[in-house]
């Protein structure tokens, strides 16, 4: 399966927001289990990565407003926070397409270039008001 069978809006948030796979599953791990205090502790156990990396992987979805500290607890537990989803859906779609389409969805997240270089491409981009 190639990725032009998957939703085109899933494609888009992810080549947008997601970094990579463990990000990914970060945001589902919270998203599926709103309830639970996820702290980079529990994220690095849950994910099988390290507390360094599980920190930096929330401290980036709290920067892209996909996670939130959680109120009135710590400040090192996290929150999904769906407000960036207009319709709210498009998260129930991103799990339900990764639960089915793991394979394809890793590849793609895979091959994107790191967001280091997008970050640097987008420095140059034309804009339209110059």
């Amino acid at each position: 399966m190639d990725t032009s069978e998957l939703p085109q809006d899933v494609l888009h948030f992810i080549a947008e927001q997601i970094d990579s796979v463990p990000h990914l599953e970060a945001l589902l791990l919270l998203y599926k289990q709103p309830s639970e205090h996820w702290t980079a502790d529990l994220t690095a156990a849950r994910l099988y990565v390290s507390l360094e990396t599980a920190a930096q992987i929330l401290r980036d979805l709290e920067q892209r407003h996909l996670i939130g500290k959680r109120p009135d607890a710590p400040a090192t537990e996290y929150v999904f926070d769906g407000a960036w989803d207009d319709s709210g859906q498009l998260m129930a779609r991103v799990a339900m397409t990764y639960t089915r389409f793991l394979t394809p969805v890793a590849t793609f997240i895979h091959s994107k270039a790191p967001r280091s270089v997008l970050e640097f491409a987008r420095a140059f981009e034309l804009k339209k008001d110059r």
